[in-house]
Formats: structure tokens, sequence, C-alpha cells
């Protein structure tokens, strides 16, 4: 992963931000499917910038998606781990 710069969390809040008013409208799994959707369609552009064919960037899509899989299942373990550990907190339920 990429070293976080010090706008990375408030990034990350405007799209949690987003998805949390998305909340008022649909439920939680449907907001959620249109995150990750949003993010893979993202990240595929942000591939395909970096290649100067269909074809090259082709022949490494497999790596590529192994990178992207690879870092989303680290910050899922963390934020998983997080919240497991500050249930109580997070969610005001005594011990």
């Amino acid at each position: 992963m990429q070293e976080l710069d010090d706008k990375f969390f408030d990034r990350a809040d405007d799209h949690i931000e987003l998805s949390n008013k998305q909340l008022g409208e649909m439920d939680a799994g449907k907001v959620s499917a249109s995150m990750m959707y949003a993010t893979a369609r993202f990240n595929a552009w942000l591939t395909a910038c970096g290649f100067e064919s269909g074809n090259d960037m082709r022949e490494l899509n497999e790596k590529n998606i192994e990178y992207f899989v690879s870092e989303y299942r680290k910050m899922l373990s963390d934020n998983m781990n997080e919240y497991s550990e500050k249930f109580e907190e997070y969610f005001n339920v005594e011990k």
C-alpha cells in the first residue's frame, strides 16, 4: 500500500459520509454493494490509465487484481479487528 498522506482519512470519511446519507434511502447491503462497485470501477480506470493498450493491460490484469484484493483484505481485516475490539464502545453496549 502507498504511504498514507495527511488527507487519507479525510477522503475516506467523505466516502463514508456519502454512504451514511444513502442509508436513509435504502438498506446497508445495497449501499455497501454500490460503494464496492464504485471502488472497483475507479481502480479499474486508475489501472487502465497506466497502459497504452487494452492488450498490455490484459496481460497484467491478474497481477493488478491480486494487488487490489490483497490491499482490501488488509484494510478490511484491520477494520474488523478494530470493531471487534471496540464493539462495546462503538455501539454503546455494556460489557
